[in-house]
């Protein structure tokens, strides 16, 4: 093939087309966006569901998009920062945390759909891998696609704990468990690649971190008192996560609808509020009355 040179001229400026703004400063892959939101012909006008998972850096944000030609639209959404109020006020930002985020959104969603009676998702063990089965009557379980942005989807990441939450929370993901935390890979032989769930079910109650803060402590007590110094404030050790997480979980099937916060905070106001008729009324009265003081007393001077 022939090289061609690009003369970059007036001509190829005029047809040069920029690319979208986000993906110029490297925010949205629009090939997998559009892989999640393409819908078919036969289910046209239908929503397409996405469980939109992004991370900060203190806080977990777990949504139910879908798509319209103005934009995304938000069904539902779950937040980390949410969590104090079951009972986890510290750690937002791991797996733990991660995953009841997650299972707090699947259980809000189903709420609001009026379908958490019929999914109530896996309330037993939490480390075995599940998938939700439809009802023999009634409607079919509420199903979205996963989509975990410019995130490398590696084994063991968050974003597939939050998924897991969601999972067990009763809502049907299209997924497989060689992602989450405990699926170990035989390079010689992928096809002997096995998934420990007790692994998956040890970081879903936060015991890495309890055996982390339990090394620490052992090892190296300043470390420990400078890493874990909130834990330390709020006297939680590494014996209580496992239970504090448990009854997070059962918290929130119990009670997942979001509770606004009452903010008793006065406005500030940069002008002067407006007097009514009664108050400029009685303004000017009292300026007469103060007036017709002075000049009485001033009178009463020059009489004397």
């Amino acid at each position: 093939m022939p090289f061609v040179k690009v003369i970059k001229n007036t001509s190829y400026f005029k047809r040069y087309q920029v690319k979208y703004r986000r993906r110029r400063e490297g925010l949205t892959d629009y090939q997998a966006r559009k892989n999640l939101i393409v819908q078919d012909l036969t289910k046209y006008g239908a929503p397409k569901y996405r469980l939109v998972v992004r991370f900060t850096n203190k806080d977990i944000i777990a949504q139910i998009v879908f798509a319209k030609i103005k934009g995304d639209f938000v069904l539902c959404a779950a937040y980390s920062h949410e969590l104090p109020r079951y009972g986890i006020k510290l750690g937002l930002t791991n797996y733990a945390a991660a995953y009841a985020t997650g299972l707090l959104l699947a259980r809000r969603t189903l709420v609001r759909l009026n379908l958490a009676d019929k999914y109530i998702g896996n309330v037993g063990d939490t480390g075995e891998d599940f998938s939700v089965e439809p009802a023999d009557q009634g409607p079919r379980p509420f199903r979205v696609l996963l989509d975990i942005g410019l995130v490398r989807s590696t084994t063991g990441h968050r974003v597939f704990g939050a998924m897991k939450g969601a999972l067990d929370g009763g809502l049907n993901i299209p997924h497989s468990p060689n992602r989450f935390v405990g699926y170990f890979v035989n390079k010689d032989s992928k096809k002997e690649s096995e998934f420990d769930p007790s692994v998956l079910r040890k970081y879903i109650f936060g015991g890495h971190v309890s055996e982390y803060m339990q090394y620490l402590q052992n090892q190296d007590e300043g470390l420990y008192q400078k890493q874990f110094s909130k834990y330390i404030s709020a006297g939680i050790d590494h014996t209580q996560l496992e239970n504090i997480y448990k009854n997070a979980h059962a918290a929130i099937r119990a009670d997942p609808s979001y509770t606004k916060k009452v903010r008793n905070v006065k406005p500030k106001r940069y002008n002067i509020k407006k007097s009514t008729y009664e108050e400029r009324k009685a303004r000017v009265k009292a300026k007469l009355s103060k007036l017709m003081a002075k000049h009485s007393l001033t009178a009463l001077k020059a009489a004397a």
